[in-house]
């Protein structure tokens, strides 16, 4: 069965960085995309960033505007892990980041999370 085990959140001061990993299982991950997403106090779950699997000209990623040029997303397909290197950390990133499996190609129902990490951003 399909199972994403993310680890390495944690308690980090303003401006400073952490990198979250998730272990995924179950699935051929070299051929799917990956997300990370955040949920924050009171707030629904957002899409943070995004990386396809690997086409001839490698991954494409994708990230939302509020951590563009602070995040970066990847993988290692041989590893079946994707990262997120979170640097210049704010406040307002305080949340419970997860790990995203999209694999409704195959009906609704196959969209994966993790169990999520929390990220806590002291000011």
């Amino acid at each position: 069965q399909v199972q994403l085990v993310e680890s390495g959140g944690g308690l980090v001061q303003s401006g400073g960085s952490l990198r979250l990993s998730c272990a995924a299982s179950g699935f051929t991950f070299r051929t799917y995309a990956m997300s990370w997403y955040r949920q924050g106090p009171g707030k629904g779950r957002e899409l943070v960033a995004r990386i396809s699997s690997a086409g001839s000209a490698g991954s494409i990623t994708n990230y939302a505007d509020f951590v563009k040029g602070r995040f970066t997303i990847s993988r290692d397909n041989a590893k079946n892990m994707v990262y997120l290197q979170m640097n210049s950390l704010k406040p307002e990133d305080t949340a419970v980041y997860y790990c995203n499996a999209d694999l409704t190609r195959w009906g609704p129902e196959y969209n994966y999370w993790g169990q999520g990490t929390q990220v806590t951003v002291s000011s």
